[in-house]
């Protein structure tokens, strides 16, 4: 008999404005994200996917900690840390940053906000930002403080977002554009309000700096969208798979270059910026990477079956040739996954990949997002 196991709940994981909510609300699993509680479930992974592409979930995803720079170097240590020019970012805007080391290797790779001319958030993945920047500015000697403030996001997600975010904040929260943020009024506090999300359904992320309101405002969106369907949720595999979105620490890491994770879109190699990794990337852009994230599709009826973690030849750089995430698209009726390989293995349009009861079979390779008109599959429903 198996037995399932459990998280330990102490002070080294902390819980958010919403925890003792989800628990009531039947979530039935977390993950450890930034030392804090991330729920992965509640009905099913299945039922939640569906639910989420058909109307209106609230997520708790205060995980998603805020690195706080504030002072009249904040601008130059972003600069320092990212290898895309910020310089042009204006009041107002998200701009996703992946963070680079002086070898070219990712620290992480957050969506940051510009709050002012002397502010910046950081709204990061699963990894200590706050005490490499702190490092960084202490070596540099720049001017800035840094910190993690208390702050919870609360995102709202699916086709129906933008009608429960009206009723809550008004008829301005349709105003915000898309990476752009606002803030609005909520019984007399002004929260950041952000036109984004780890979905690609539409959505919004709030800034919660006030965990009393934020509870009565999780309460009402709720209370409010009843008619809408609205339901608990949370960053879905199936739905960021399908979408192409790549998580930190699972599809890519520390080990890898934001070329070999697909990220050269969201470099400027030649801009005239001081930017700690470029002499590193611009070696790698021009030797050509090593190995490459790529998508992966195995139909059914082996689609079911979960692939191997290390499905296919093995490699001397044991940072390639490996599963990062996967799951099967009751939509699309295939496993999806991601996968680091080696270069060399991308000769063609299939692999032979080992499934996880040791079956052969060929699966697909497809570039990251999946293009599944070019790829000739049709939505099952």
């Amino acid at each position: 008999m198996s037995v399932q196991p459990k998280i330990a709940i102490s002070r080294r994981l902390r819980s958010t404005p919403w925890t003792s909510r989800l628990h009531q609300q039947g979530v039935k699993g977390f993950t450890v994200y930034n030392h804090m509680l991330l729920p992965t479930e509640f009905e099913s992974l299945e039922a939640d996917y569906w639910h989420l592409c058909e109307h209106v979930q609230v997520w708790d995803v205060g995980a998603e900690r805020q690195v706080e720079l504030t002072g009249p170097d904040a601008s130059k240590l972003v600069q320092l840390m990212t290898p895309r020019d910020v310089s042009k970012v204006a009041i107002g805007q998200c701009v996703y940053v992946p963070l680079v080391d002086e070898g070219g290797k990712l620290i992480n790779d957050p969506v940051g906000l510009k709050l002012g001319d002397q502010t910046w958030w950081l709204s990061v993945a699963d990894s200590d930002v706050w005490l490499w920047a702190k490092g960084l500015a202490t070596g540099a000697m720049l001017d800035v403080s840094i910190r993690e403030p208390e702050v919870w996001p609360l995102a709202v997600q699916g086709p129906k977002a933008e009608t429960l975010m009206a009723r809550v904040f008004g008829s301005d929260v349709k105003d915000i554009r898309f990476f752009r943020f606002a803030k609005l009024d909520y019984q007399g506090h002004a929260f950041i309000v952000a036109r984004s999300g780890w979905s690609k359904q539409g959505g919004f992320e709030i800034y919660v700096d006030d965990a009393t309101l934020g509870q009565a405002m999780y309460d009402e969106l709720f209370a409010q969208g009843e008619d809408l369907n609205v339901g608990p949720g949370c960053p879905n595999l199936i739905e960021r798979l399908e979408s192409g979105l790549l998580s930190y620490g699972n599809d890519m890491d520390f080990a890898h270059s934001p070329l070999e994770a697909g990220l050269g879109g969201f470099l400027h190699l030649d801009a005239k910026i001081d930017s700690l990794s470029l002499p590193a990337l611009r070696r790698e852009r021009d030797a050509g990477p090593t190995k490459k994230i790529v998508g992966l599709l195995v139909p059914a009826p082996y689609g079911e079956m979960p692939i191997a973690e290390r499905p296919f030849a093995a490699s001397s750089d044991v940072d390639c040739n490996f599963i990062g995430s996967q799951a099967w698209s009751p939509r699309y009726k295939h496993q999806l996954a991601s996968a680091m390989v080696a270069s060399e293995l991308l000769l063609s349009d299939t692999i032979t990949i080992d499934l996880l009861d040791g079956t052969q079979v060929e699966a697909r390779i497809a570039d990251i997002p999946f293009d599944f008109a070019a790829l000739q599959i049709d939505a099952a429903v």
